[in-house]
């Protein structure tokens, strides 16, 4: 719990504190890098720590997570212009692909499908106490002192946690020779890393339709094609095709894809777009942006009863309905905004994130044994970090194109249609999670790993 805090904590601490950072560092249009730049070196490190995780076991995987993500946040703390932040963003981001994924992925070793069910109000309430403590200790931080609090907060919860874990984490992992397959995880790192180049900077930095534009854009999927080949022969890859030959996994991913995407056009704009639109203060914004995060384990402390009763699939639907709802609410009252409308528009999609998001990967884990455990949730939460970066990248580019170059501070009415836009597309994925949750297959809730957890 204390290491899935870290996570939490700096997911909601963030957004709040964007307008005071661009004060300071200059760089409005830069902006998007800080989210989206975290979650690519977090979503393409995922799938190497994931595999070393079945292999080497979780616990050095973990620690070494911890240590970067703590190093990464010393210097962002320490960050003198926007893009030695977005640079030490990325370190952040490295660090976290091992906490995020490992930590679920503990959290499935040591219970069972009904144990999940009843601890999951617990594991859900460190999403609901970073929902309050996130944005509004980050509205503290920009209002009454320096934003480079923001990044020293998580030094202590990083000794705390890889403590907690050196002492009551004990596992035993059979040691055998292994093969890393680090040509793969280059080509996935490069081709993601251009695809997202091309998507922040198109139109911005450069003409979508330059040699630049549409350079990055091929080279970027040439590169992906390479890592799809080079994975069919690797002799263990680090994102294994079979996951996404299940038709269980394949959906729960595009389910994730989905979440990955509502959740951080969500993050990343509705608190700059309170501040501005509304003239409101950082602590403001930030308790609207809680109200989504604190809908989300609310939701997520009550799905076990609810997927033990009804099944995965038709658990996810209801959420996945609810956050349809709660988008389309959010596009409508975003023409005339008010704290209050924002803030409940969030909690519903929040709300509905906790019936889809938990459901549709305890759903993939379950369907599988100890050795393939941390590679399942692995992809999982590589789909979602993914569904995250491409997604602000998108929106960012949306964003930006609307503005057209223009400080959004000078121009309200102009920043309030561009996230009107934004919070329409965000509708529009709300639906395609509908979509991908209908795919999943239909049944009860059945715990496939009860026989395979000989290395748990």
């Amino acid at each position: 719990m204390v290491t899935s805090g870290l996570i939490a904590i700096d997911a909601t601490i963030l957004a709040t504190a964007v307008p005071t950072i661009v004060g300071d560092l200059g760089g409005f249009a830069q902006f998007p890098w800080l989210f989206s730049i975290y979650l690519l070196m977090q979503a393409v490190s995922v799938p190497i720590y994931s595999k070393l995780a079945d292999t080497l076991g979780r616990k050095p995987v973990i620690l070494t997570g911890i240590a970067i993500f703590m190093i990464g946040s010393v210097l962002c703390a320490l960050a003198w212009s926007m893009p030695a932040l977005i640079a030490f963003r990325a370190v952040q981001g490295l660090g976290a692909g091992a906490v995020q994924p490992i930590a679920i992925t503990i959290a499935g070793d040591i219970y069972t499908l009904a144990e999940r069910a009843k601890v999951q109000g617990y594991l859900a309430s460190v999403w609901g106490v970073s929902a309050v403590v996130g944005p509004t200790l980050g509205g503290v931080i920009s209002e009454f002192a320096t934003w480079h609090w923001i990044f020293l907060v998580n030094v202590p919860l990083c000794v705390l946690a890889g403590a907690l874990l050196v002492r009551h984490l004990d596992e035993t992992v059979e040691r055998t020779r292994h093969r890393i397959d680090w040509l793969g995880g280059a080509l996935l790192t490069l081709g993601v890393s251009l695809l997202l180049l091309a998507l922040l900077e198109g139109g911005h930095a450069w003409a979508w339709t330059s040699p630049v534009g549409v350079g990055a854009f091929a080279l970027g999927l040439v590169l992906l094609v390479a890592f799809v080949l080079v994975e069919r022969r690797a002799e263990e890859p680090v994102l294994p095709l079979w996951v996404l030959s299940r038709p269980l996994l394949r959906s729960t991913s595009l389910v994730a894809v989905g979440v990955g995407v509502v959740l951080l056009g969500l993050t990343s704009y509705v608190p700059t777009f309170v501040e501005i639109r509304l003239d409101a203060s950082p602590l403001t914004a930030g308790l609207t942006l809680a109200a989504l995060s604190l809908g989300w384990p609310i939701a997520a402390s009550q799905s076990g009863r609810l997927y033990l009763r009804i099944g995965f699939r038709s658990t996810a639907l209801i959420g996945a309905s609810l956050i349809v709802l709660g988008a389309v609410l959010l596009a409508f009252v975003s023409r005339s905004p008010s704290v209050l409308a924002l803030g409940a528009s969030c909690f519903l999609v929040g709300f509905g994130m906790g019936w889809v998001a938990s459901p549709s990967l305890i759903a993939a884990q379950s369907s599988v044994g100890w050795g393939e455990r941390g590679v399942v949730t692995g992809t999982n939460l590589f789909a979602r970090s993914m569904g995250s970066a491409v997604g602000v990248a998108v929106l960012g580019a949306l964003v930006n194109g609307v503005l057209d170059g223009r400080d959004p501070r000078d121009d309200p009415a102009l920043f309030a249609t561009s996230v009107t836009w934004v919070l329409v597309a965000v509708a529009v994925v709300a639906v395609g999670v509908v979509l991908a949750a209908r795919s999943m297959p239909r049944g009860p809730a059945v715990d496939a790993a009860t026989v395979d957890d000989a290395g748990a």
